[in-house]
């Protein structure tokens, strides 16, 4: 048995990325973040869609096109359609935030 909040980091130089699973129609991961943010300028532009939840922690989420980013808290998630560009504005600093991203083929706007 594996746990999503066991052996976390509490100071990473960038994004630690575990997948946890994957086949040809869905791969799913276990991001954790420590203060980490999109570097200026930057927009993940994805070939497929992302469903992600905040497990632990808080982030702020800009898509393109917004003016203010989402604050995302335990328990949020949003569902991202195939290249709806969006960034990561910030991320809880002092304590993992701990994200659960599920990425499957495409889903209309």
């Amino acid at each position: 048995m594996n746990n999503l909040f066991a052996d976390l980091p509490t100071d990473l130089p960038e994004e630690l990325v575990d997948v946890l699973g994957e086949n040809q129609h869905v791969r799913i991961e276990r991001i954790v973040s420590t203060g980490q943010a999109s570097p200026d300028g930057f927009w993940f532009d994805q070939e497929e869609a992302e469903w992600v939840i905040v497990l632990k922690g808080e982030a702020k989420l800009l898509f393109e096109g917004d003016g203010e980013p989402i604050h995302m808290k335990m328990g949020d998630f949003v569902n991202i359609p195939a290249h709806k560009r969006h960034r990561v504005e910030w991320t809880t600093p002092h304590a993992p935030t701990i994200w659960l991203a599920v990425y499957y083929g495409t889903v209309p706007q």
